[in-house]
């Protein structure tokens, strides 16, 4: 170069070519030093991913059951003791204004359920017997697997329809078989799908509120009262659901709202979810770690081809741009991969848990973006040294 020339300028199609070439002269090293970046990346998109697509199955199973049904229970009187509601409880609430529906299920004491009547009493699997209204399956948002629920006719006699834990727990997988059910043999008439919103029903096996009474010594009280209120009164609704269910004693009612419990398991998933992401942080620190060391060595072993080119005329600042560009691309190219793999990991588990495959376009895009600030900074120190060698100094190196 002649005294006083102007150095020759580097497009960025140049710089971009000069970094990718010196990618391709070492491929093993590069492929696993973006795999470390890789394997953060994809931790943290499939975590984002696997959580929004649950949090998108919850919303689609609230949206399809409604956040409008309330529960009622009795509570603990003054002195401390089981309270009860009444039986009038039910038709009372049901003619509450705002609300659309109301059904109810009473549990029957002292009574159990079995396979056969040779199974020892005290292993009563915990599957609770209970009283239930007809139309409990309208108002709770039940539906049934298998057979049919209770009507007019069945429920008058010993039939049953179990809940879906209650069925595996003893072995029922269809209807029209016979369980022994408080001393006397039921009909399995239906199976239920599991109930979100009523998960105790899961559990349990339903008789007709009239056998109950007539064959099982049920005294007609309900423990449980689902109401389904208009969307606009759910508030109002559930501010007067104690007064109007025991009037005499509400301060001995307690009223609840399924969809909350939905909305906290909700709020746990997040804290799990923040933890996850710590973990994949981590992974993405230590592939930084990794690139960095990379660039360094690269540095190291191409002391010559620096000094080469800087006698050709290379500025420090557009060595020490090549090997930055360098490590940018190695860490693109473990994020574009790490973004990849993480939306194939949520696809697959979404898949097999029958979720809605929900990846936000900000974690596809953070993701990659969080690879090149990592390259950035991993490779700002190589690039620094690299440019600061002086030509004699790289060009003496052996």
């Amino acid at each position: 170069m002649m005294s006083g020339e102007e150095p020759a300028r580097l497009g960025p199609r140049d710089v971009v070519r000069a970094g990718a070439a010196g990618l391709r002269a070492r491929p093993l090293r590069v492929f696993l030093s973006a795999l470390g970046i890789a394997i953060g990346i994809a931790a943290m998109v499939g975590v984002v991913g696997i959580s929004t697509s649950s949090r998108a199955q919850l919303q689609a199973t609230l949206d399809r059951l409604g956040t409008n049904m309330l529960t009622v229970a009795p509570g603990k009187d003054f002195f401390g003791s089981d309270a009860e509601l009444p039986e009038e409880s039910v038709a009372m609430i049901d003619r509450m204004t705002g609300v659309l529906s109301a059904s109810a299920t009473g549990k029957v004491p002292d009574t159990n359920v079995y396979r056969n009547d040779h199974i020892n009493a005290g292993e009563t699997g915990g599957i609770a017997v209970l009283a239930s209204r007809l139309d409990l399956p309208r108002t709770a948002g039940l539906s049934v697997a298998a057979g049919t629920w209770l009507n007019a006719a069945t429920s008058r006699y010993p039939a049953v329809v179990l809940g879906s834990d209650a069925a595996d727990a003893l072995g029922v997988a269809q209807p029209n078989v016979q369980v022994w059910l408080g001393s006397q043999w039921f009909t399995v008439v239906g199976i239920l799908d599991h109930a979100p919103l009523a998960p105790e029903l899961d559990s349990a096996a339903l008789v007709g509120w009239d056998v109950a009474v007539a064959r099982l010594g049920f005294d007609g009280h309900p423990t449980t009262v689902y109401t389904r209120a208009k969307k606009d009164a759910v508030q109002r609704v559930r501010d007067l659901l104690a007064a109007t269910a025991n009037p005499q004693s509400p301060t001995a009612v307690e009223v609840s709202r399924p969809s909350d419990a939905l909305a906290a398991q909700n709020a746990g998933d997040k804290a799990f979810t923040g933890l996850l992401l710590g973990l994949g942080s981590v992974a993405l620190l230590v592939g930084g770690v990794g690139v960095a060391n990379t660039m360094v060595i690269s540095v190291l072993e191409r002391r010559a081809e620096i000094g080469l080119r800087r006698s050709l005329g290379a500025t420090r600042g557009q060595v020490g741009l090549q090997f930055l560009t360098e490590s940018q691309l190695l860490a693109a190219l473990g994020g574009v991969g790490g973004v990849t793999l993480g939306i194939l990991v949520t696809a697959v588990f979404a898949v097999t848990q029958g979720w809605p495959t929900v990846v936000p376009p900000w974690a596809m895009a953070g993701g990659v973006g969080a690879t090149l600030v990592i390259g950035g900074i991993a490779g700002l120190y190589p690039a620094i040294r690299a440019a600061r060698l002086s030509p004699t100094e790289a060009l003496a190196t052996p």
